[in-house]
């Protein structure tokens, strides 16, 4: 999910440097986004303790989402940044779901990492319920 920040953000650096243009803002608030899903990424993979071929697989699917985005925000950025939208209803819907399940007791509701403890500043005792959380918050601020 941190493949629309960072393409759109390196696409509109170099427009900007193209045309002499301020960007209003906007390359750093899609960096910044980029950097935060790229958290988000970081916890789970802690989370989950993944293994290498799921690393692989994140590898592989980030390779060709950057460049199928590359190619449709270059065709329209409009609707590369309504596609993104789309994603983060999706994400707020599924995080949503994750909690009822953490909530239910079908996941279990670990410590949280000490990489989301340090990015989020979330207090020492929180757990994964509070990771999903501000996760969720997040995805909600992003679209």
């Amino acid at each position: 999910a941190a493949v629309p920040g960072m393409v759109g953000g390196m696409l509109l650096h170099c427009k900007s440097l193209r045309r002499f243009e301020h960007s209003g803002g906007w390359i750093k608030t899609l960096l910044d986004e980029a950097e935060n899903e790229r958290m988000h990424l970081m916890t789970f993979m802690e989370v989950t303790q993944s293994r290498w071929n799921e690393r692989a697989l994140v590898f592989t699917v980030q390779g060709v989402c950057f460049n199928a985005y590359f190619l449709a925000y270059l065709a329209s950025p409009k609707l590369a940044h309504r596609v993104v939208g789309y994603l983060e209803e999706e994400a707020i819907y599924s995080y949503t779901e994750f909690l009822k399940e953490l909530d239910k007791g079908t996941i279990e509701n670990v410590p949280a990492p000490a990489i989301a403890i340090d990015y989020w500043c979330l207090p020492a005792d929180s757990t994964l319920r509070d990771v999903v959380m501000v996760v969720r918050a997040d995805e909600a601020h992003h679209r």
